[in-house]
């Protein structure tokens, strides 16, 4: 699609800000008013259309797909939006380790055990282990008490977590992304442990480097996105 503006700023709109292009409000995918309650977030928004060339590119409209996301699904069904959420607990990959006496399993101790326990204290829950790839059930009264960790997070912050959540296959790796100490190259490193660990073993292909880089960077940008949200 060609470019069809000229300018792209962040005005004030009911209930927050909202980007206009050359004065006519841009609205979601739903065709819903795109509004934020961030000034933060409501720049970054423009300057996304803003930096666009003649040729619009959609695949860089990376937070406004998340804004979109938090307007036109987190809002309009919470309560799905929270079970969805809740299914990178029941199968969250850090409880998913190899049998004790393989190599690999040492290293998921050392990556993802601390990681574990930091969810499990935060959060006051407990999260079974298992070895294989066997389905296990994780404890309802756990579930439970995330679901209300997750029922406390505005729309913005639950689109947030569910790309963190998909990137790693984890809401432990996700609700992790949002504290203040995050380190999201290491947490990157743990939700992509298994990748590597092959990689290791067996060569690294350059597809699957470059398909490593973007999801780092969609990972990135998701936290990022949470941030201003909150700014």
């Amino acid at each position: 699609m060609k470019r069809f503006y000229k300018h792209a700023i962040a005005v004030e709109a009911d209930g927050g800000w909202q980007v206009a292009l050359d004065g006519r409000k841009v609205k979601t995918a739903a065709g819903k008013a795109q509004v934020v309650r961030s000034r933060a977030l409501a720049d970054e928004l423009a300057r996304e259309w803003a930096e666009q060339g003649d040729e619009i590119d959609p695949a860089t409209f990376l937070l406004r797909d998340l804004a979109d996301y938090a307007i036109d699904v987190a809002a309009a069904d919470r309560i799905r939006t929270v079970n969805d959420l809740l299914r990178y607990a029941e199968t969250d990959t850090l409880c998913y380790r190899a049998d004790p006496d393989e190599p690999l399993f040492k290293r998921q101790q050392q990556l993802w055990e601390p990681l574990l326990e930091k969810t499990e204290a935060r959060h006051a829950i407990w999260l079974e282990r298992v070895s294989g790839i066997v389905h296990r059930p994780q404890p309802e009264a756990s579930l439970e008490r995330l679901r209300d960790v997750l029922q406390g997070q505005d729309d913005f912050a639950l689109a947030a977590l569910a790309t963190l959540a998909s990137l790693s296959a984890s809401l432990s790796i996700a609700l992790a992304a949002f504290e203040p100490d995050a380190d999201v190259e290491a947490l990157w490193a743990a939700a992509n442990l298994e990748e590597d660990w092959q990689a290791e073993q067996w060569g690294w292909d350059s597809l699957a480097q470059e398909r490593r880089v973007k999801r780092l960077r969609d990972f990135a940008n998701a936290l990022r996105f949470a941030e201003l949200a909150r700014a």
